[in-house]
C-alpha cells in the first residue's frame, strides 16, 4: 500500500512538472506572438494616452475635407487641403493640449509652405503621427443597410510605408448601426469585430500602434440611452475576445468607441447620465491592459463633447485607462468656420482650434471649469439632417 502511494506520489509530482512545463510552452508561445515591435508599441500607446492629452482626428478623405471646405467658401483642391491641414498642425502649442494626430494617406505624405514635411512638424510639438488605413465601408447583404469595413488587402504593405514615412499608429473605423428593427444582426457584430482584430494583429506585426474603433453609431430614432449601452456592450466584448484570440497586445492598442447617448431623435441626456452609464459599459466589456479610451464626438457639439468627457472623469476619477478624446469635428467645426480659407483669418482660427484643445485636455482629467469657447450649438448631426448650420 505504502510503495503504490508513493508511486501514485511520483506520478503526481511527474505531472504537476508536466503541466508547469506545458504552462511554460503555452507562455512562450504567447509571446512568440507578439511583434518585435511590441515594447515600442507600448510606450507609444502609453505615451499618447498620458493623462491631459488627446487625439486631434484629422484623417477625413479628400471626398469628405471637400464638402467641408466648400461649406465656408472653400474649392475642394490639393492646395487647399494641404493649408487647411498647415493650420491646425502648425498652431503654437497645440502639443500641449494634444499627443497624436490621425491624418490622411494624403496628408501624411504633404509639406508645410516652408518645405517641412508635415509629420516633422508634429513630432517637433511632441504629437506622434497616426494614419487612417481602412479603405471606406461596404455595405453587408440585406436590407438593413449594415456594414463593415475594407482595407485589410495589402494592408501589411502599407503600414511598413506608412511607418517609414514617420507614422506610429494607425486608426481602422467600423461602424455598427442600430435603432432599427434586427439591428445590430449578429452577422455585423461579428464581422466587424473580425475586422478591428485582423487589423489591430496587422498593424502591431509592422510596428503601428491600433486604434480600435467599434462605433456603435448614433443616427436617427428614439431608442433610449440604454439600448445603446446594451449594444455597445455586445460589440466591445465581442471586439475585446477577438483582440485576444489573434494575439493582439492590449497595452499596444488604443480604443475608440462612442460615449452611449440616446437617438437622435430622443431628448438630449445629461453629461450626468451619459458618464454613469458610459462608465459602466466600458468597466463591464474594456480589459485594464488597454491604456487609453479615447472617445469620438460622434455628432455631439463642441460644448455638449466637452462637457460629457468632463462628467466621465468626474463620474470615474480612479479609471483603469485613460478616459479621454479623439475628436474630428468637435475641434475643427468652428475652427474651420473662422478660418474660411483666409489667410487673414489664420492666426484667430488657430486660436480658437488651441481653446478647444485646452477645454478638452483640462475635461480628460476632470479639471474643466468653463466658460466653454464655443458654447451651445447643439446636436451637429441633428443640424446636417435638417440641413441647417453645423455642416
Amino acid at each position: 500500500m505504502q510503495a503504490k502511494m508513493q508511486t501514485r506520489a511520483v506520478s503526481g509530482r511527474a505531472a504537476a512538472r508536466s503541466r508547469v512545463s506545458t504552462t511554460k510552452v503555452v507562455c512562450r508561445a504567447l509571446n512568440s506572438m507578439e511583434s518585435p515591435y511590441a515594447e515600442e508599441l507600448k510606450k507609444t500607446a502609453a505615451y499618447i494616452s498620458q493623462k491631459g492629452k488627446g487625439i486631434l482626428a484629422s484623417d477625413e478623405s479628400n471626398a469628405t475635407t471637400g464638402k467641408r471646405l466648400e461649406s465656408v467658401g472653400v474649392e475642394n483642391t490639393e492646395d487647399n487641403r494641404r493649408a487647411w491641414r498647415e493650420l491646425l498642425y502648425t498652431a503654437p502649442g497645440l502639443g500641449q493640449y494634444i499627443s497624436g494626430a490621425i491624418m490622411f494617406e494624403e496628408t501624411l505624405y504633404q509639406k508645410a509652405r516652408d518645405g517641412r514635411q508635415f509629420v516633422d512638424i508634429l513630432l517637433a510639438q511632441g504629437i506622434y503621427p497616426g494614419i487612417k488605413v481602412d479603405t471606406g465601408l461596404q455595405i453587408l447583404p440585406g436590407d438593413k443597410g449594415e456594414t463593415t469595413t475594407q482595407g485589410l488587402d495589402g494592408l501589411a504593405d502599407r503600414c511598413k510605408a506608412y511607418r517609414k514615412q514617420g507614422a506610429r499608429f494607425a486608426k481602422w473605423r467600423a461602424v455598427v448601426k442600430i435603432g432599427e428593427a434586427g439591428c445590430p444582426s449578429t452577422t455585423a457584430v461579428l464581422e466587424n469585430a473580425h475586422g478591428l482584430a485582423r487589423y489591430a494583429q496587422i498593424c502591431q506585426e509592422n510596428g503601428l500602434v491600433p486604434i480600435v474603433e467599434p462605433e456603435v453609431t448614433l443616427g436617427p430614432g428614439d431608442y433610449s440611452i440604454e439600448e445603446t449601452a446594451f449594444w455597445s456592450e455586445r460589440v466591445y466584448s465581442h471586439t475585446m475576445r477577438l483582440l485576444n484570440e489573434y494575439g493582439v497586445v492590449l497595452e499596444g492598442i488604443l480604443l475608440k468607441p462612442n460615449m452611449c447617448l440616446p437617438g437622435l431623435d430622443a431628448p438630449v441626456a445629461s453629461p450626468q447620465l451619459v458618464a454613469e452609464v458610459t462608465t459602466r459599459t466600458m468597466m463591464r466589456s474594456i480589459p485594464p491592459a488597454v491604456p487609453g479610451i479615447h472617445f469620438l464626438s460622434g455628432g455631439m457639439s463642441e460644448e455638449e463633447s466637452t462637457l460629457n468627457l468632463q462628467a466621465l472623469n468626474e463620474a470615474c476619477p480612479n479609471a483603469p485607462w485613460a478616459l479621454t478624446f479623439s475628436y474630428g469635428r468637435a475641434l475643427q467645426s468652428s475652427t474651420l468656420k473662422t478660418w474660411a480659407g483666409k489667410e487673414s483669418n489664420w492666426a484667430a482660427a488657430q486660436d480658437i482650434l488651441l481653446k478647444l484643445a485646452k477645454a478638452n485636455s483640462e475635461a480628460s482629467t476632470g479639471s474643466f471649469k468653463g466658460p466653454h469657447p464655443v458654447p451651445g450649438g447643439g446636436r451637429i448631426l441633428q443640424a446636417l439632417r435638417t440641413g441647417g448650420a453645423g455642416k
